[in-house]
């Protein structure tokens, strides 16, 4: 008898002990379940695979900016090859985890699976060709970062050691796909930096250039926030929404406006809390731990005492 097939033998022996000691702890645990897959059998498609949407992300990492991240050793005669062939590579993966993901929400029957595989290399070309784009901007952020800390020795060390690019970088190439149309990839992708880094950055929110987040543990933007330009942000900084308007059957309503504006060149410190579509005005400054729901008028600087007494003085109470 080969190897293989002895091997066979005792993993079959091996999986029938465990179904006799635990079958009625199995079929607990299986009765009534609600798996996805089951959900979306027709199509044949398995989800889309947050380990390879990853390594993806990684990679292009390292065409964003080569020789700082996956093979370090580069000389200028082959950047060209490892661009080229990390990109070759990346699109493939790319391409089957964006089918996944449309196969996965799409309620059609199983002939969707061509449409979905056609729409999946059309999004992948698009978002590739966004790339030179994302990369000027992000240029722009290692700027900001390397000007905005005191102790940057370098842009390089922005790059290589900042949490917070790391996770603007995440958030910039889930956007791109989030515009796109992709489902749960651009989640995936955000929400692996997040558990990262700390910093939690929706995937639909906008953010202009010059983006600057300082340590960055705690950072929570909500989906539709507005960044402007040369915008710097410190730790623990909330983004979010009030309560949310429900419809007739009390369920949340989706898809309104209902997290901050803010415009350019506004430095929000550590702590602050702003919720709710207010505007924060440009060149603002927000002191630490403000809580703040209405609008500020550029050039403001609103301190935790100044914030708490317009308040009061208000009659409105906190």
């Amino acid at each position: 008898m080969g190897r293989d097939n002895q091997k066979n033998i005792e993993t079959s022996k091996e999986m029938a002990a465990v179904e006799t000691e635990y079958s009625e702890l199995i079929e607990a645990l299986c009765a009534g379940i609600d798996v996805p897959t089951s959900r979306r059998s027709s199509h044949d498609q398995p989800l889309p695979s947050r380990e390879t949407v990853i390594d993806a992300i990684e990679e292009i990492r390292s065409i964003l900016f080569p020789g700082y991240f996956g093979i370090s050793k580069l000389e200028p005669a082959s950047i060209r090859y490892h661009i080229g062939s990390a990109v070759a590579r990346v699109k493939n993966m790319l391409e089957e985890q964006i089918k996944r993901g449309l196969c996965f929400v799409c309620q059609e029957s199983h002939d969707c699976i061509l449409e979905c595989d056609k729409r999946a290399k059309d999004i992948a070309s698009s978002f590739f060709a966004k790339l030179p784009e994302v990369r000027k901007m992000l240029a722009t952020d290692v700027q900001a970062a390397f000007e905005g800390d005191p102790a940057a020795t370098s842009p390089d060390e922005a790059i290589f050691c900042y949490p917070g690019l790391l996770a603007i970088t995440s958030y910039r190439l889930a956007h791109e796909l989030y515009l796109l149309g992709v489902p749960i990839i651009p989640r995936i992708i955000t929400e692996h930096a997040h558990s990262i880094t700390g910093i939690d950055i929706h995937p639909g929110t906008k953010i202009g250039e010059g983006f600057f987040i300082d340590h960055g543990t705690g950072v929570v933007m909500g989906e539709t926030c507005v960044i402007g330009n040369n915008v710097c942000i410190y730790q623990g900084v909330t983004l979010g929404a009030k309560s949310f308007p429900l419809d007739s059957e009390g369920n949340p309503i989706k898809g309104i406006p209902r997290h901050p504006v803010v415009e350019d060149d506004v430095i929000i410190y550590s702590g602050a809390t702003i919720l709710g579509r207010v505007v924060i005005g440009k060149g603002s400054v927000i002191g630490g731990n403000v809580w703040l729901t209405h609008d500020v008028g550029p050039g403001s600087k609103i301190t935790q005492m100044e914030a708490r007494s317009e308040k009061f003085e208000s009659g409105a109470g906190i």
